[in-house]
């Protein structure tokens, strides 16, 4: 079980605390304003109001006690920032901080974010890539370069063994699932693939545009 705290209680924070409450996690939220965290707190263990950018403030939660510290302030980079570095000065063992844009990025990671998520680019960059393409299905963004592709399977692939189509030499590209009527299934190389399924696909965009 994982101690975090979330600090930022807007609707990003309420969507993590949520799923990390499902997870079992023991979560801690901080919001400077009370209506957030009167909505946070059914969530979350425990809720605190206070200011993030106070160094005696945030001393007091005991910091490094925690496994996970995100940041999710939306409203004010310069408090995003502030409390970013004053969470690793107070000896944060973890810091995941929000960005909104390229540059924040940068001076987040500059300043103590262990990583950074930028959710507005990472939403664009799912959703330009699933509409540019009637076989892409989705698309779930691991690195630069190698990502996770849900596809249509071609007719081509039709009524033929993983085994047999060598997906792995002939494309660079790997099989990690099957979906079948709304179930993940672990491929083995016997297994025959339809197009009533999907398949989830490693690889980079080169690779998924020389079969899709």
């Amino acid at each position: 079980m994982k101690s975090v705290l979330i600090i930022g209680a807007g609707q990003f924070g309420i969507h993590i605390a949520r799923r990390m409450a499902q997870l079992r996690c023991e979560i801690m939220a901080v919001d400077s304003e009370e209506e957030r965290i009167n909505a946070i707190l059914p969530i979350v263990t425990n809720a605190q109001i206070g200011d993030s950018t106070n160094a005696e403030f945030m001393r007091s939660l005991g910091i490094p006690d925690y496994d996970v510290c995100i940041v999710t302030i939306s409203d004010s980079f310069q408090d995003s920032l502030e409390t970013t570095a004053l969470l690793k000065e107070l000896g944060a063992r973890k810091v995941i901080s929000r960005a909104q844009n390229d540059v924040q990025e940068k001076f987040l990671l500059r300043n103590g974010a262990d990583e950074t998520v930028y959710p507005e680019k990472q939403t664009a960059v799912r959703l330009a890539v699933k509409e540019a393409s009637d076989d892409i299905l989705d698309v779930f963004q691991m690195d630069h370069d190698i990502n996770i592709y849900e596809v249509r399977i071609p007719k081509a692939w039709n009524n033929k063994t993983i085994a047999e189509l060598d997906i792995r030499k002939k494309y660079h590209l790997n099989i990690i699932a099957i979906r079948s009527a709304d179930q993940l299934v672990i491929p083995m190389p016997d297994m025959v693939l339809n197009t009533d399924n999907a398949v989830l696909l490693l690889g980079n965009m080169k690779d998924i545009q020389k079969v899709f």
